[in-house]
């Protein structure tokens, strides 16, 4: 992946912590994604390499170079 960011609901579907987009969209409006520390509720949120996503109790960096 050759981009500078990622949107959060296309990163969870990259990395198979959700298996859908209607998934990854029911489980961020629900308060359930955590962004650098903070609860994310945007989608579309952009993720940058360096950022930190939790989950679920998991927590997963982000690469995108």
């Amino acid at each position: 992946m050759n981009k500078d960011f990622i949107k959060l609901d296309q990163f969870l579907k990259w990395q198979g912590i959700v298996q859908t987009g209607g998934e990854a969209k029911i489980r961020i409006k629900e308060g359930e994604v955590i962004v650098n520390g903070e609860i994310e509720t945007r989608r579309g949120k952009k993720l940058r390499t360096g950022d930190r996503v939790s989950i679920g109790g998991n927590s997963y960096d982000v690469q995108l170079d």
